[in-house]
């Protein structure tokens, strides 16, 4: 279909996701939810085996766009509640629940819902000049899109409500030495990284990748007994795969895999 406010694509096995509004420093509105659900619907469909998430223009995504919350003198509020029961969390659950990595480009500023979003990403890359901010305290409200739940086990309580409290700007640099992401690069080299990474990912064993997402994600709420059994059932799994059997044969063969993801 036809996207009015993101761009969209899937080639050899990479899927592009680029929200498009940079008039707005690509603030979701409810269009702009609609188009990102049904893209996602398609990565996997379309052979996709790697999303790559980034922005347009000068930001990543400044989180929701209040006009388009906007409402007339004495009329009732918006339902915010409803709006995160349609639309923030299903996306968060979506791309956690991909099959594949997903990796957040981050071009500019991430605020609000967009930092949370792109900290739902699998790796997360930044660009210098890329900041985070946790906007919601100067709205009077509390963070969304898993912002409470995702800071914590990334940075710890200290730094988590320092962030939400206060809502200053992080910058990608001191995003990295934190460890709430993955990694910074110069500006000029984040288009170039990203491609290089999502290139690599999509030659990946795919299954297996997917299997270690879920293990890790899901893992946070188990005890260690628990996840050691996860991990058997999954090794079990995997190792009737073809994708174990090409590593396997690579490996005595001393070649490089030719993975199916499968």
């Amino acid at each position: 279909m036809s996207y009015q406010t993101i761009l969209f694509e899937v080639s050899d096995g990479v899927a592009r996701l680029t929200f498009n509004r940079p008039e707005r420093l690509n603030s979701f509105n409810t269009v702009m939810h609609a188009e990102v659900r049904d893209a996602l619907g398609q990565v996997v469909p379309r052979g996709g085996r790697v999303l790559m998430l980034t922005g347009a223009g000068r930001g990543f995504c400044a989180g929701q766009d209040l006009a388009d919350r906007a409402v007339a003198p004495g009329s009732a509020p918006p339902d915010l509640a409803d709006s995160i029961e349609k639309y923030y969390k299903p996306l968060v659950l979506a791309l956690r629940a991909l099959p594949l990595p997903v990796i957040a480009a981050v071009n500019g500023v991430a605020a609000g819902a967009g930092a949370n979003i792109a900290l739902a990403c699998d790796l997360v890359i930044a660009a210098r000049s890329a900041s985070f901010v946790q906007a919601f305290c100067k709205l009077g409200l509390v963070p969304d899109s898993g912002g409470t739940w995702t800071l914590p086990r990334l940075v710890g309580c200290a730094r988590a409500i320092g962030l939400t409290f206060l809502g200053e700007k992080l910058t990608a640099e001191e995003a990295q030495s934190w460890g709430l992401i993955w990694r910074c690069v110069a500006d000029a080299e984040l288009a170039a990284t990203a491609d290089t990474l999502a290139r690599q990912l999509a030659t990946a064993p795919t299954r297996g990748l997917a299997r270690t997402k879920q293990a890790i994600y899901e893992g946070l709420g188990r005890d260690l007994t628990a996840q050691l059994d996860v991990e058997r059932d999954y090794q079990g799994e995997l190792g009737r795969s073809a994708d174990y059997a090409e590593g396997v044969a690579a490996f005595m063969e001393k070649r490089t895999p030719r993975f199916s993801g499968r």
